[in-house]
């Protein structure tokens, strides 16, 4: 039975198209063919340059060829194809052929081919990656300050990039968590748009804080796009009232001056005597008390009240006026250090006094005789009398050592 004929050719076609497209395509590509071209996958960011290397082991002096995603040619061997100045030839040989893009654009992102003209033809592809490069980021919600205890919220925002960035916040170098990320993509420009939002509560030691905002991408090293600004706190003052000179002597003139520490500094000061009414000759002037001759009588509390608009607080001092014969406090504590240390080196002094004493009287009189020598020594009695005297008749060399 026979098959018809039609059908088996049109089979026969059908799958030499196949073929051809994958070949084409680069589907098919045997390991073991030295004329096979090799290609690499390339990332780039928008506005650099790439450059594409396409290779073979061996070569037929066969011309190896560049194509575009559209398949249009861009170089031929040595010969430039395609009239586009961003595209220079890198390098040509008959095993190699390299070509540069400069000026990359979002549009050239894609498959790239490369060709070697043989039968049959063998292809490779490179997939050219195009970074999107995020913009500087901009940072919302410092216009006005914030008062003590209460919060803001800081907006972020960065645009173009691709893939989408994300941003990060810093209060100093402490990255700060629980900020929120939202992505819209643009698609007339292929990119994405980021932003993000932080509430904080801000104290009084917030105050003139670096807050950072920081972009992180592929494109980028670590810090390369980042904004920061300042936190602006207003709070109340914390008064704290400091003395002209620590010894207030009777007759002399003494000054007390209120620092007001607030965001914003304090515009009013106001003095006070706790109890009482300020003395007739103590001179206010703003955050400065004067007395021009102190007298005993001025002896007190004295109150000092600033006000920023914010809020106010106050501080004290105690004034208590000493004789005119008063030694300063610091030349008092000289004379006591000076006389602690003389003190300790006398009595250094006297323990080594002792101990040298107590060794001396330990080795005096020790003495080193040698009488009688080897009576000890002597088996009998009759020996031991014989050495004795011998012992004796020698007592003129008898030596006496004295240490």
């Amino acid at each position: 039975m026979a098959f018809p004929s039609a059908p088996s050719t049109l089979w026969s076609v059908s799958l030499l198209t196949v073929l051809f497209a994958a070949a084409v395509h680069g589907n098919i590509i045997d390991d073991d063919d030295p004329m096979q071209p090799v290609t690499s996958d390339e990332t780039v960011s928008v506005g650099g340059t790439v450059t594409l290397t396409c290779r073979v082991a061996e070569s037929d002096n066969s011309s190896l060829q560049w194509s575009n995603t559209a398949q249009q040619t861009l170089y031929f061997g040595a010969k430039r194809a395609l009239r586009d100045h961003r595209i220079q030839l890198h390098f040509s040989s008959s095993v190699e052929l390299s070509i540069d893009i400069g000026e990359v654009q979002l549009s050239d992102e894609g498959e790239y081919t490369c060709s070697l003209f043989t039968m049959p033809v063998r292809t490779a592809r490179a997939t050219v990656t195009v970074l999107g490069v995020p913009g500087k980021p901009q940072i919302l919600g410092f216009e006005n300050a914030v008062s003590e205890g209460g919060t803001v919220t800081l907006t972020c925002t960065s645009t173009g990039s691709k893939p989408a960035a994300s941003l990060r916040w810093y209060k100093g170098n402490q990255e700060l968590e629980g900020h929120t990320e939202l992505v819209e993509s643009d698609p007339d420009e292929l990119t994405s748009n980021v932003s993000s939002k932080l509430t904080l509560e801000v104290s009084r030691g917030d105050n003139n804080e670096l807050i950072t905002c920081a972009v992180v991408h592929p494109s980028l090293a670590p810090g390369d796009k980042r904004s920061e600004q300042a936190l602006r706190v207003l709070y109340s003052p914390d008064v704290q009232i400091l003395p002209e000179s620590h010894l207030p002597r009777e007759g002399e003139k003494f000054c007390l001056q209120c620092l007001g520490n607030g965001n914003p500094e304090p515009a009013e000061y106001k003095w006070d005597k706790k109890d009482e009414v300020l003395p007739p000759q103590a001179k206010v002037d703003g955050a400065h008390l004067c007395f021009e001759s102190l007298n005993k009588s001025d002896n007190g509390v004295y109150l000092c009240y600033a006000d920023n608009g914010i809020g106010n607080s106050q501080g004290e001092f105690t004034l208590l006026v000493q004789d005119p014969t008063a030694m300063s406090t610091s030349s008092g504590v000289d004379h006591a250090v000076i006389g602690g240390v003389v003190a300790v080196i006398v009595f250094i002094l006297l323990c080594l006094l002792i101990v040298l004493g107590r060794y001396l009287i330990r080795h005096k009189g020790t003495y080193l005789t040698h009488e009688a020598k080897g009576s000890d020594d002597a088996p009998d009695a009759d020996t031991a009398i014989i050495n004795a005297e011998g012992g004796h008749s020698g007592a003129e060399d008898k030596k006496e050592y004295f240490i």
